[in-house]
């Protein structure tokens, strides 16, 4: 089995990340199919020590700075992430490093003779894509020998099947609403699945919350006997410096002080970089050897792309995956934040099981002038679609039937001093860094001084 027949074997199975709209979180739904998937496997996913995360909001970013700052102390980790901006084996990393497709070949041949059982057995359910994908991450970091395996879950928690892993720390990132379809229609029923993920006796760290997501949290925390470490009550932190490159900032309180960097931009980054803060700390309170050096270094070189990532200049080109009501609210926050422009490009499409009217509500506080398009993925909504709700807000969107059409056309339509954006979908996002990387003059041409021009409303520069 090559590579590609690999791939072509995982998407035989059900994926319901192509399928809109469709749950499979059924009342009597559960992961003993999963659990005895992995049984059978030799229970890889029992191989490491874990950091489990879950959340609407900034678990990926979050995963990435732990298993980055873990790989600096000196311990070989591997980090399980969803979804992929460009191919599949991003899901799976060793120390920052992709799975190579002879491996990935190589753990799929091996396991499909597990999964056939599984699929033929009347007892088990049949696993979906993501189960089986799941396996081989854990059958990869069991392979590897890795010391820690952190694991950001896919959807929800606790139906999810990164959950069969038993974590010394649960990290529980910002809920908002989002796959409403399958979690539930509020916070409270949101938060009861991502706190899924809780389990006896174990630490949990928690972003800032809505009261109606923490109370959820508190009480099943108190349920399982966990310790509850609410990152709002232990730091406090606050931006010091930055420019369109790196920010700097302060994290200081019951956990110790840090001045800390990270080449990774948005005010959100920064809450995010206190949550991982608080986990490392608490994973060095339970032995681990990691240093407040460590927790620097490793922030310093941590690498999360498209998500408020600036790729090339005059115009300045910005992309980030803001698929939420919530995400996008923070997006036009930060674009007011940073930006200086004349005139302000979206290009912008998005899945059509999420709350499109919602995102473009927060959107259209911008005024932008609108490319309305859509990704290759089957579950985008057409850009006509998109464009009624943009006309809804009196701004009416120019239309385009593929992301490097619009990129293309709305690069056509922009001065040197105006600002675009691309957001609404993480592959709408992947499609602009491919199309980027292919005809955009590349961000590491900005000289500081052009950064502090464009930047306005910030009074901490050095």
């Amino acid at each position: 089995m090559d590579y590609s027949q690999a791939e072509d074997y995982l998407h035989s199975f059900v994926d319901y990340e192509m399928i809109p709209g469709i749950s499979f979180a059924s009342s009597d739904y559960n992961l003993l199919h999963v659990e005895e998937l992995l049984h059978r496997m030799g229970d890889p996913h029992l191989a490491a020590r874990t950091v489990h995360i879950a959340g609407t909001k900034g678990k990926g970013s979050i995963a990435a700075m732990i298993a980055q700052v873990l790989t600096i102390s000196s311990y070989k980790t591997g980090l399980y992430t969803s979804p992929h901006l460009h191919s599949l084996r991003e899901r799976i990393r060793v120390d920052g490093s992709l799975i190579s497709q002879l491996d990935f070949a190589s753990l799929v041949a091996e396991a499909k003779p597990h999964l056939e059982s599984i699929n033929l057995s009347p007892v088990y359910r049949q696993p979906t894509f993501f189960e089986a994908l799941t396996a081989l991450a854990f059958a990869y970091f069991k392979r590897e020998q890795v010391d820690f395996q952190v694991l950001e879950t896919g959807l929800g928690g606790r139906l999810d099947a990164t959950n069969v892993a038993n974590p010394e720390v649960c990290v529980i990132t910002p809920i908002s609403l989002d796959h409403t379809e399958v979690l539930g229609d509020s916070l409270e029923k949101i938060a009861y699945e991502k706190a899924g993920i809780i389990k006896p006796g174990c630490m949990v760290v928690v972003s800032p919350q809505a009261e109606e997501a923490n109370s959820v949290i508190r009480d099943v925390c108190c349920e399982k006997g966990a310790t509850l470490i609410e990152v709002a009550e232990e730091l406090r932190w606050r931006r010091i410096a930055g420019d369109f490159h790196r920010q700097s900032f302060v994290v200081e309180g019951k956990m110790g002080s840090h001045c800390l960097t990270i080449p990774l931009l948005g005010d959100y980054q920064i809450e995010n970089a206190a949550t991982a803060v608080a986990a490392l700390k608490v994973l060095a309170s339970l032995g681990s050897g990691i240093s407040d050096a460590d927790i620097a270094g490793g922030l310093a070189r941590v690498y999360w792309p498209g998500r408020f990532q600036i790729v090339s200049r005059q115009p300045m080109v910005l992309v980030d995956g803001a698929h939420n009501v919530a995400s996008a609210r923070k997006l036009v926050e930060n674009i007011k934040g940073y930006f200086h422009y004349n005139k302000l490009f979206l290009v912008f499409g998005i899945s059509c099981d999420k709350d499109v009217a919602g995102v473009v509500k927060e959107l259209a506080w911008l005024s932008p002038q609108v490319v309305a398009t859509r990704s290759s993925h089957p579950r985008s909504a057409s850009p006509l679609t998109v464009a009624s709700e943009f006309a809804k807000w009196g701004i009416e969107p120019e239309t385009a039937e593929n992301t490097p059409q619009a990129l293309s056309q709305t690069l056509s339509l922009a001065d040197s001093e105006d600002l675009i954006c691309v957001t609404g979908s993480l592959f709408v996002v992947a499609e602009a860094l491919e199309y980027a990387a292919r005809h955009l003059r590349g961000v590491a041409e900005i000289d500081s001084n052009y950064d502090r021009r464009c930047i306005h409303g910030r009074a901490d520069w050095p």
